[in-house]
């Protein structure tokens, strides 16, 4: 016998109508490139992202066409994340911060038909232009009020779009979003998100174990809208009413923070170089930022010190870990402490929160070696495998990635980690990452998050490097904090308390920045290539 529930579709036209009727007065603010403000409300973004659908369909956008996207975090970028989807296109973010001739490339592979593009990055889309072709480019007047001639001005289509849009038939599992991987396993794979992946995974964030975000949050995603769709939050935000905070361009450490204290933040997400960067401003200028209640920082992208977690407390900003993937949309496992771990020393409360928590509902994940499943032991590591209704099932028109799937289709990560008894996953490394020594592998990871608890040091990014005689030996790079100094000698000593000798750095050099991926992400392939020739003593 079958259930006697309705058959309703999970599509973002439904979060669309909801926040257009339900939450019409909860404000949307967003920053230009001036930093200047503009507020907005869902109930204006209602009607302009459907304007947005029709004007795309009366240009010729037909069902499952792609609409690229270049445009900064900002109240536009919203509308393009609903309309294009609701008129029954494809909205791929372009990764503005990648080389030209990747997003040449990624353009082609995608097969993309329009453009949607901030005034400000024109002169980025001329490097590449020539090797992508758009049949229309939309330009939105973001940081100026002028479109040149040869492109369309998005302000004249919404104005002439009318308001009598009527939606397509578009099932849950067509696809509404389009995101390519940051590069870092490689050549950069197509994910393309359903609808219903979408619809699903913006329930999860509302959860408490997840965001624990809903009406009364005034949300702030630092994480760019082209990386995982800024990790899931704008249609969250728009499906449970949440007040949004848009920064554009300008995220360097004061900015944030000087919005997340004008606009009362309450919940913030960002990668840790982010929040490096912000625990560097606020030690800097203390008491210049005020905030009236604690911040939920929730944090990706790689594990945080637990240094930074410990370290920014006192300032009200609480790191609340997470990890996940462009192809798990990106949630996959999140959490924190459980109710019987309240009185637990303090010290080891921190080790759990430094832990990217359990998987999170409806999310499966498995640890593999070559003889099979790992035990929950929180000793024995493992790549992690994991399967779900926003996990990948394949990429893009990429046939040669079929081994990225297990023969009973579980998503191969790359993400090597330990899980515990409870559940709690602990990433231990990339596994092109760790540290291949003598037979015994060495956590990179680890020595950088002990690393960067030393007071001296801001950060720290742990590589391989060619060993003759053990294969490969860590080298630690090393950015000291203004006005701090630290020897090799008393890193390794400070390292010392926790490690093995055979798992100490033998050699750390000290470098004024460690480059950094499109994403912000600590860029270990330039060090590794950097220092390929090292000359060990």
């Amino acid at each position: 016998m079958r259930g006697t529930m309705m058959d309703f579709p999970l599509t973002l036209p439904t979060i669309l109508e909801r926040a257009g009727k339900i939450f019409p007065r909860v404000e949307i603010v967003s920053r230009r490139p001036d930093k200047s403000v503009v507020r907005t409300s869902y109930g204006e973004f209602y009607r302009r992202a459907r304007r947005l659908a029709s004007a795309l369909t009366k240009l010729g956008m037909q069902p499952g066409d792609r609409v690229a996207s270049m445009m900064w975090n900002h109240s536009g970028h919203l509308e393009a994340f609903f309309g294009v989807p609701c008129g029954g296109g494809i909205l791929h973010t372009l990764n503005l911060r990648l080389h030209p001739h990747e997003i040449a490339a990624i353009v082609k592979h995608a097969r993309d038909r329009f453009l949607l593009i901030d005034d400000v990055l024109l002169p980025a889309y001329e490097k590449f232009c020539d090797g992508a072709y758009f049949e229309k480019v939309i330009v939105v007047p973001y940081g100026c009020n002028t479109v040149s001639e040869g492109f369309l001005n998005y302000e004249h289509l919404l104005a002439d779009a009318g308001d009598d849009f009527r939606y397509p038939p578009i099932d849950e599992n067509d696809g509404a979003a389009m995101c390519f991987t940051s590069g870092t396993t490689g050549f950069s794979k197509g994910v393309i998100y359903s609808h219903r992946a979408l619809v699903l995974h913006s329930f999860a964030c509302g959860l408490a174990e997840v965001f624990g975000m809903g009406l009364f949050d005034t949300v702030l995603p630092v994480a760019p809208m082209f990386h995982a769709n800024a990790w899931g939050l704008p249609y969250a935000c728009t499906m449970l009413g949440s007040r949004l905070i848009l920064p554009g361009p300008n995220v360097d450490p004061e900015s944030i923070l000087d919005l997340m204290a004008s606009e009362r933040v309450t919940i913030a997400c960002g990668v840790p170089t982010v929040w490096i960067g912000v625990l560097d401003a606020l030690e800097k200028n203390p008491g210049r930022w005020k905030f009236d209640s604690p911040i939920r920082v929730v944090c990706g992208g790689t594990a945080p010190p637990l240094g930074l977690i410990r370290q920014l407390d006192p300032f009200g900003l609480q790191i609340k870990h997470l990890w996940g993937m462009t192809e798990t949309t990106p949630i996959g496992t999140s959490g924190g402490l459980r109710e019987h771990m309240r009185d637990w020393p303090d010290e080891k409360k921190y080790e759990v929160r430094a832990k990217q928590g359990w998987p999170a509902p409806f999310v499966e994940i498995r640890l593999m070696r070559p003889e099979g499943e790992a035990p929950w032991d929180g000793v024995t590591s493992g790549e992690i495998e994991i399967r779900g209704p926003w996990v990948v099932a394949s990429y893009h028109d990429s046939p040669d990635q079929a081994h990225r799937w297990s023969p009973d289709g579980w998503f191969r990560t790359g993400d090597v980690a330990t899980m515990d008894e409870d559940g709690y996953v602990k990433i231990v490394d990339r596994a092109k990452d760790l540290v291949k020594s003598g037979g015994e592998w060495i956590s990179s990871v680890d020595l950088e998050n002990s690393l960067m608890g030393h007071p001296a040091v801001k950060e720290a990014c742990v590589v391989g490097i060619p060993h003759p005689k053990w294969q490969e030996r860590p080298l630690a790079a090393i950015v000291l904090k203004d006005g701090t100094s630290a020897t090799a000698e008393e890193l390794r000593t400070f390292l010392a308390k926790t490690f093995a000798k055979w798992q100490l750095p033998d050699a750390f050099v000290f470098i004024d920045a460690i480059p950094r991926t499109s994403v912000g992400k600590f860029k270990k392939l330039a060090l590794r290539e950097q220092f390929a020739d090292w000359k060990w003593e």
